[in-house]
């Protein structure tokens, strides 16, 4: 079966999700906005440069959530898609997914974004697959520790390969679509890799492989 592979932020939604979760958290006083907003700019800024380190976002990022209850975590993110994500969503993305669903392709989104964040949000696309960094959970409750390879940069192909393996799949005729040169590596391993909207890099990447470059934005 032919795989068609999605990453997520700035992809298939108009914004970048973990980035929108920091100033979401910050807005509702779930963290000291100050220092947590000034923070969350600058490891946005180290993603698009394609130098952040991944394992101190991780820590960063699940912060806000430790301790707290999966009810409280679940209130707070279906307010966060409604105000957040809702807004964020392409038509085109939509259709896209469904051509490749009618095609009978299987669907994954794969994201260095935590799966807490964007779970919900490969639900409301329709995409059954997810592979995301994961956080560690204690009796069902996070402790903001990281778990497991995460899914950024080289580890997308690492954790990829890895559910290949697990659901007997290959990459054979795969796509994958990303718009960050963050996924270079992924991007690289597929027989159809597209760039979507793609920043500064990626384009010129594209431009250079002969790879299609596509938007999924309203013009």
């Amino acid at each position: 079966m032919t795989l068609a592979i999605f990453d997520l932020d700035n992809t298939l939604i108009a914004g970048d999700s973990d980035h929108l979760w920091g100033q979401f958290v910050c807005e509702q006083g779930i963290v000291d906005e100050g220092d947590f907003a000034r923070r969350n700019e600058g490891f946005y800024s180290d993603y698009q440069a394609g130098n952040l380190d991944i394992d101190a976002y991780l820590r960063f990022a699940l912060g806000p959530l430790k301790g707290h209850s999966p009810t409280q975590l679940n209130a707070w993110h279906a307010q966060f898609m409604a105000d957040k994500i809702e807004p964020l969503l392409l038509p085109r993305a939509e259709a896209l997914i469904a051509e490749h669903r009618a095609r009978g392709h299987v669907l994954l989104i794969v994201t260095a974004t935590n799966a807490f964040i964007t779970r919900p949000i490969a639900s409301r696309l329709g995409i059954e697959h997810l592979l995301a960094c994961e956080g560690e959970k204690i009796d069902g409750v996070y402790t903001g520790e990281p778990q497991g390879v995460p899914s950024y940069h080289e580890g997308k192909v690492t954790r990829v390969n890895s559910w290949l393996a697990e659901n007997g799949l290959s990459l054979d005729g795969a796509w994958f679509y990303s718009d960050s040169h963050n996924d270079l590596p992924l991007l690289q391993k597929v027989d159809n890799p597209v760039a979507v909207d793609p920043d500064p890099i990626l384009r010129a990447q594209a431009e250079q492989r002969g790879w299609p470059v596509i938007s999924l934005r309203d013009q």
